[in-house]
This record gives C-alpha cells, sequence and structure tokens, in this order.
C-alpha cells in the first residue's frame, strides 16, 4: 500500500530506508496522475540531496557477460561503498521480464548489504522507461548511494538514452567471435567512453588482446566526445576477478579529468534540459493522442490512409493543425 504523504518517502529516502526507496520508486513508476503529481514533489524536495554519486552506464554485446561483471564490479565496490544497479529494459514486454532474470544471476549481489538491485519498469516506451531510470536515479542518490550503475538490457536506442544520463559510459565487448567490430554498431563505439574485452581469460587471452588492438584501431578512426579524454580499450576476466579494479580506476580518472575540465556539471546541465525537451514531447503527444477531437477523427484518418485516399503526410499535417483550422480534419 503507498501512503500519499510526501514526507513519508522523503524522509524515509533520506532516512536510507531501503523498504520506503522501493516504495517511492513503485510510486514514480506509476502512470496514475495522483502519483505523478506525489512523485513530482517528492523528487523535487529531494533534488538538493542528489548529484553526489558516480553514474556508470553499462552495455554489452550478448555473451559478453555483463550480468557476471556487473556482479564482479559491485561487489568489488561494496566492500567501502553503496552501490545501486538499476536496468532499463524497453524490450522486456516481449522477452518476457528478462530484467528479473539478470537479477537472479547476479545472486551474491542481490544479498550483499551495500548494494540495491532494481530492474526498472517494462511499461511500454523506452521514453517512459527511460524518465522512470532517471527520477530512480535521484532518489538513489538522495538515499546515499556512492555509485549507481545503469545497465541496458533491451537492444537499440536504449545505448543512447542511457549514456544520456550517466557519467562514464561502460562498452562490455567479447573476443572469439569472429569479427569483433560486426558485432557493435559505429554509433555505440561513439558513445562509449571506454570499452572492454571481457573473458579474457584461460585460452581466450591471446584474442583479447587481438581484439582490444582492433577496437582501438576503431575509436582512432573517431571523433573523441571530449577533448580531455580518449575512451581506452581494456581487457578483463569477471569470473576471475581480473582487470575490474583497472575498469574502476578508469572511471575514476574520468571522473577527475572532466571535473577539473568543468565538462562533469556542464554534461549534467545538458543532459537534465534534454530530460525536460524529452518529458514536454512526450507530454504533448500523450496530450494530443487524449484530445477527444483527435479521438474521433484518428479511426477515419487511418482507414483512409490505408485505403490510398490521403496521404501520410497530409493526414499528419491536418491532425497536427486541426485546431488552427477549425473542423478540417
Amino acid at each position: 500500500m503507498l501512503s500519499d504523504e510526501p514526507e513519508y518517502y522523503i524522509n524515509g529516502v533520506l532516512g536510507k530506508d531501503r523498504r520506503v526507496l522501493s516504495k517511492a520508486i513503485t510510486l514514480i513508476e506509476s502512470s496514475l496522475p495522483a502519483h505523478r503529481k506525489l512523485a513530482n514533489k517528492i523528487i523535487d524536495t529531494l533534488l538538493p540531496h542528489t548529484g553526489k554519486a558516480v553514474r556508470l552506464g553499462i552495455t554489452g554485446v550478448p555473451g559478453a557477460g555483463k550480468s557476471t561483471f556487473i556482479e564482479s564490479l559491485g561487489m568489488n565496490l561494496a566492500r567501502k561503498k553503496q552501490v545501486a544497479v538499476l536496468a532499463v529494459d524497453p524490450s522486456s514486454t516481449r522477452s518476457g521480464g528478462s530484467v528479473l532474470a539478470d537479477k537472479t544471476r547476479m545472486e551474491k549481489l542481490s544479498v550483499e548489504e551495500n548494494a540495491y538491485i532494481r530492474p526498472s519498469p517494462s511499461s511500454g516506451t523506452l521514453g517512459g522507461v527511460a524518465r522512470k531510470t532517471r527520477e530512480t536515479i535521484l532518489l538513489c542518490e538522495a538515499a546515499g548511494f556512492d555509485v549507481v550503475i545503469v545497465e541496458t538490457v533491451g537492444v537499440g536506442q536504449s545505448e543512447t538514452t542511457v549514456a544520456s544520463m550517466v557519467d562514464f559510459f561502460l562498452v562490455l565487448m567479447l573476443s572469439g567471435a569472429g569479427d569483433e567490430l560486426q558485432g557493435i554498431k559505429k554509433g555505440v563505439l561513439e558513445i562509449a567512453d571506454a570499452i572492454a574485452i571481457n573473458k579474457a581469460d584461460s585460452d581466450n587471452v591471446k584474442k583479447a588482446k587481438m581484439a582490444r588492438k582492433q577496437y582501438e584501431t576503431a575509436l582512432h578512426l573517431l571523433n573523441p566526445a571530449s577533448p580531455h579524454w580518449s575512451p581506452p580499450v581494456l581487457t578483463c576476466s569477471a569470473l576471475e576477478m581480473k582487470g575490474i579494479n583497472k575498469i574502476w580506476n578508469t572511471v575514476l580518472d574520468h571522473r577527475e579529468k572532466m571535473t577539473a575540465a568543468g565538462e562533469l556539471v556542464l554534461n549534467r546541465k545538458k543532459q537534465d534540459v534534454a530530460w525536460m525537451w524529452a518529458i514536454v514531447e512526450e507530454g504533448l503527444k500523450d496530450r494530443f493522442r487524449g484530445n477527444p477531437v483527435v479521438r474521433k477523427k484518428l479511426p477515419k484518418v487511418i482507414r483512409d490512409i490505408e485505403k490510398g485516399i490521403t496521404a501520410p503526410t497530409v493526414a499528419a499535417n491536418d491532425l497536427l493543425f486541426f485546431l488552427d483550422n477549425g473542423s478540417r480534419v
């Protein structure tokens, strides 16, 4: 049962109460207008208590051992830090809850006292998932977490979306799978702050080193996102806990350089403004679709498009400007 008192959530989150934190996240995941209004008040009040955590985004090609890597990194960090792991999975409506499967694969981390794992909702659009994940990041920061790891479970645009809400974006790769460069899109390489080749153990060490050279060559062909940082290519073995510390030190090195250059604060400001516009666009779409006149006219417009009577561009223009044009739709 969710409380309708904002102070309950605010005091609970600031008091580092995990149960209240979970309820607060459930609240912001809700699409009910009353819950959204309450969630907005809670987020706005907690905002001064946010922003101190390291925000780390992690994605990876299939089979790269992402869950094992996150658990190894999380367990390593949890010795001295409070770690939250969030998962963005816009595809789980089709896959039937792969996020929860990820959670069960992180058995050690899920019972670690200094760690908190929370799947994001799979309620439709990537934009909706992204909005709720951003707000969950803020709640976790207000609850005192030192590191917030955002994991992409879905495919496609989710990598770019997660990169737009974190300070450091790590791409996990796998060697020994043919042409390594075919397993990743150029766009993902362009937003990566580092590439880590996992499973560099046993007989795979040599292949991992070869893959490292390939990625280093590929990255040199791209323009770095920042003049103060050149994305490195690292190797690691999450299973054997090798190279994990080096990757974390790379995250800290990046943070130090971005902070010194003023880019960390600047990037976060840009992310916040972009977040606002994303919410505005999502809200406008929802309000437009919910307009009674649009809802009444839309079935006929769709039929006319399907029958070839009206061109999609003309129909879209009429729908967008029906308020200015009276009953033109």
